[in-house]
């Protein structure tokens, strides 16, 4: 019994040296998706405050705003990532002879990746504010504890000295109470 034996060339297929992912549509989209959150949340903010009153027992509970505002962040979490993501999937370059599970596979890549990116964004900015805002609360505990130890020392040394003349607000308190018109002293 006699085998024979070709030889056959294979050659693998060549991949494209092209990505398939287009960043430029995926920054567009999450600008898009952070400038919708941080609009959104100016709205909700707005309504929330509404559901506050000053007065006693005019108010919402709290597990209603709770919910309410639960509710408000989920929602615009989807919209702005469904605009995001939207608008990832709209812009990026058209692929020519692609399957289209393949095509839908990479603009809901694009969609993900904006979303992502926007997350990131909103974080970012959010994460900024809440450490200023921090920042200003630890600066002006600071400030009421340093003037609180000057007021008590101040005092210390007045009860130590028995002059309460020098104290250096004594002026300004008689000018408050002082009355306007100077012939009723």
């Amino acid at each position: 019994m006699q085998s024979t034996l070709t030889a056959v060339d294979v050659s693998a297929p060549t991949e494209s040296s092209s990505t398939a992912v287009s960043w430029g549509p995926i920054v567009a989209g999450a600008f898009a998706a952070s400038g919708l959150t941080l609009i959104l949340m100016l709205l909700g903010s707005g309504l929330g405050l509404t559901m506050v009153s000053p007065w006693s027992g005019l108010s919402t509970s709290v597990t209603t705003f709770a919910a309410s505002t639960a509710a408000w962040l989920i929602i615009v979490q989807w919209l702005s990532s469904a605009a995001g993501g939207y608008l990832a999937g709209r812009l990026r370059t058209k692929w020519v002879g692609v399957h289209t599970d393949e095509v839908f596979f990479r603009d809901t890549a694009h969609g993900f990746l904006a979303w992502a990116l926007a997350t990131l964004l909103v974080a970012g900015v959010l994460g900024s504010a809440l450490s200023a805002a921090v920042g200003t609360g630890v600066q002006a505990a600071s400030t009421v504890a340093s003037g609180a130890a000057m007021g008590a020392s101040a005092g210390a040394t007045a009860n130590a000295g028995g002059a309460a003349t020098d104290n250096a607000t004594s002026y300004f308190v008689d000018a408050l109470f002082r009355p306007a018109d100077a012939a009723r002293l």
